[in-house]
């Protein structure tokens, strides 16, 4: 039963970071969109609609905007925070 248990929390976990993961690739994928079409008002309100803690760093590599989502995830305080990072790069529109 113990075990049991502890699998359990393990995979609760694991879907933990799943999820926040998926919440970085979204936020990296809209500010990349949103700053491709020079939308910053569009780009700043993803980001805040990152997980709490999340960096969005934004560069441009030639004509695509790249922006990189990191985060130190701690789903639950008493486990150990894990980084995770997400990263987007779309072309410039109008370029």
């Amino acid at each position: 039963v113990m075990l049991s248990a502890v699998v359990a929390l393990g995979l609760c976990y694991v879907i933990a970071l799943v999820v926040q993961l998926g919440q970085l690739q979204a936020v990296a994928g809209e500010v990349a969109r949103q700053r491709a079409r020079s939308d910053t008002a569009a780009a700043q309100r993803a980001e805040d609609d990152a997980p709490k803690g999340t960096v969005v760093k934004v560069s441009v590599s030639g004509s695509d905007v790249v922006v990189l989502a990191e985060l130190r995830s701690q789903p639950w305080g008493w486990i150990p925070a894990l980084p995770l990072s997400a990263r987007a790069v779309v072309a410039k529109e109008g370029v």
